[in-house]
């Protein structure tokens, strides 16, 4: 088998790092998830407001109560 990263063959049994060839292809991958170069494909839409739903509840009946963010 090859290492998903470079490519090189492998070995899977034995390996710690399987299916990667060594423990720099093993971050190099965790690194590229971490930075959501990856991405996993949905059917589903995502659940964004709506430009007409500012500054109300999701129910649409009162304005969201942020409180007061200002210190002083």
């Amino acid at each position: 088998m090859k290492c998903p990263i470079c490519r090189r063959p492998t070995t899977y049994e034995g390996n710690p790092y399987r299916p990667f060839c060594s423990e720099r292809c093993k971050l190099i991958d965790f690194g590229a998830w971490a930075n959501e170069e990856y991405s996993v494909p949905s059917e589903e839409k995502p659940n964004l407001p709506d430009e007409t739903d500012q500054g109300h509840s999701p129910d649409g009946d009162a304005p969201r109560d942020y409180g007061d963010a200002r210190r002083d």
